[in-house]
């Protein structure tokens, strides 16, 4: 990329405070924007947007570049957090991650940065961007992309859903180093953040209860748990309030029964307002064979061509083997079918297909079926 304008989004973290030193020595003016994207109660102990902002331009400051803070908290609630409730209200388990890439870092922020005279934006995302020849994209050239070299903390999974336009205009400059070099960079160029832990979720929830939070936006409906054999073991607080898979806060932590394995949720009828759970992570009502996925978003432009695949449907697991079936209806949607049945497959996440290194896109999790599963629901886990 030769000497430009790049507008980089600093976050207070390490990773994106390294994309701006990269690129300021490759000779490229870089101008620091901070995202500033929930602001109802910013000022508590779980959300560190303060901190954030401080830690930001401490690092523009020991780099010498321009930081400008954005608002774009009325964008965040209408296009994002208003999604996710609508996602729970119905017993469907979000991923607020995928959609704020989407609708705000890379395109609100986009947008903004455009705005500014930018050539590019640039992000502390572990992923990558290829151009490769095509004479069927406009320009002739086809953006690809692909996950971070280090495994460990490829983000590509979350960007799933970018556009070949945003695609054209970001650059990912740490997703060609593993994150200890990146630590390494920070330190030795005496970056005030160098050792500070990494985000590990979003800001409006941040370490604090989730199900406390989510109480404030969403009304409890209690009603029955039953195991794999119909018996009632207490009473659940709201379907919304749990997900596909989930170990911990249940509420029957004291039920003895079977092998005395801990409890899992399995499943929700959300029509009986019944939520079905069993015991042991191997429960084979855990295991799904296949999934449908609907809102399906390609990065190419069109579905894939081979319709084998490997997928993830949950961030850090390994791709799973399957074979991929575009929907006939021409709906968006499609199936997929895997060659090993896939633990806790839960709605609402994302399925995101890859072709070795090439994230090919994906969809949102409507619905899967397993080998076995709560009669109420036909063998499909989740709603």
């Amino acid at each position: 990329m030769s000497a430009s304008r790049v507008v980089v989004g600093l976050s207070g973290g390490v990773d994106s405070a390294v994309s701006a030193w990269l690129l300021k020595e490759q000779g490229h003016e870089v101008i620091g924007l901070f995202m500033k994207n929930w602001e109802d109660d910013d000022d508590s102990e779980y959300c560190s947007s303060r901190q954030d902002w401080i830690d930001a331009a401490s690092v523009a400051d020991v780099l010498g570049i321009e930081l400008e803070a954005v608002n774009f908290a009325a964008e965040y609630r209408e296009r994002v957090f208003a999604e996710f409730l609508r996602e729970y209200s119905v017993g469907r388990t979000p991923n607020p991650d995928v959609l704020c890439n989407a609708e705000i870092k890379f395109k609100a922020f986009l947008d903004h940065a455009m705005r500014l005279g930018a050539d590019c934006i640039g992000t502390g995302h572990y992923a990558r961007v290829r151009a490769v020849p095509d004479d069927s994209m406009p320009g002739g050239m086809r953006h690809e992309l692909l996950r971070g070299l280090d495994a460990t903390k490829d983000q590509s999974y979350f960007l799933h859903r970018l556009t070949q336009a945003q695609l054209a205009r970001t650059v990912f400059p740490v997703g060609e180093l593993p994150k200890r070099e990146v630590r390494e960079i920070a330190e030795r160029i005496g970056l005030p953040n160098h050792a500070k832990k990494d985000s590990t979720g979003i800001c409006f929830i941040g370490e604090r209860p989730f199900r406390a939070f989510l109480n404030r936006y969403l009304p409890t409906a209690p009603g029955p748990i039953l195991d794999d054999e119909g018996r009632l073991l207490g009473e659940h607080v709201g379907l919304a309030f749990y997900t596909i898979g989930q170990r911990k806060g249940v509420g029957i932590g004291g039920q003895k029964s079977g092998s005395g394995e801990a409890w899992y949720v399995a499943g929700k009828d959300m029509g009986a307002n019944t939520l079905y759970v069993v015991q042991g992570h191997e429960h084979p009502w855990l295991r799904a064979a296949s999934l449908q996925a609907s809102d399906a978003h390609w990065i190419a432009g069109v579905p894939p061509a081979q319709l084998r695949q490997g997928a993830k449907t949950r961030y850090r697991q390994t791709d799973a083997a399957c074979r991929f079936t575009p929907s006939p209806d021409r709906s968006g949607g499609f199936e997929l079918a895997f060659d090993q049945p896939q633990w806790a497959v839960t709605p609402g996440q994302s399925a995101v297909l890859y072709h070795d290194e090439v994230c090919l896109g994906g969809g949102v999790i409507a619905a899967a079926q397993g080998l076995q599963g709560p009669p109420a629901l036909s063998g499909s886990q989740g709603s």
